[in-house]
C-alpha cells in the first residue's frame, strides 16, 4: 500500500464518510473556501492510479468509490508510525503519550483497562 499526501487523504476520509461520492460531494465536505473542481478531480484520479478508488460511469460523470476501507489503511499508517519513529515497539508508542502529551487519570485509567482486557483475552 502506498502512503497518501494530506490533500489525498482529506479526500480519503471524505470518501469513507460518504461511502462513495461524485467530485462536486467532495467538495462540498470541505469547508469554505472550497477548493477547486479541477484540483478535487486532479486528487481523486491520483488516488484511483495508486488504486485507493474505484469508478462507476454515470454518463460522463464517475462515481468513486473506496478500493481500501479506512480501518486497512489505519493499519497501515499505525505500522508505519510505530516503524518510523518508536523502533517497531508498541511499548515505546504508548510511553510516549503517556509521558510527552500529559494525559489526563480518565485517559490512564482506560488504557489501564484496555490492557487488563487484552491480557483476559489472551489466557
Amino acid at each position: 500500500m502506498k502512503t497518501l499526501t494530506k490533500a489525498e487523504e482529506q479526500v480519503m476520509q471524505y470518501l469513507w464518510e460518504l461511502n462513495g461520492g461524485f467530485v462536486r460531494e467532495i467538495i462540498e465536505c470541505y469547508p469554505d473556501p472550497k477548493p477547486a473542481y479541477n484540483t478535487v478531480s486532479t486528487i481523486v484520479r491520483i488516488l484511483e492510479n495508486k488504486d485507493f478508488l474505484v469508478h462507476k460511469a454515470f454518463g460522463k460523470s464517475h462515481k468513486y468509490l473506496p478500493a481500501i476501507s479506512k480501518e486497512d489503511y489505519r493499519a497501515f499508517t499505525a505500522e508505519k508510525v510505530v516503524e518510523g519513529y518508536f523502533g517497531g515497539s508498541a511499548k515505546n508508542l504508548v510511553s510516549y503519550f503517556i509521558k510527552d502529551k500529559n494525559m489526563n487519570t480518565s485517559d490512564l485509567d482506560e488504557i489501564l483497562k484496555l490492557i487488563e482486557d487484552a491480557k483476559t483475552n489472551q489466557k
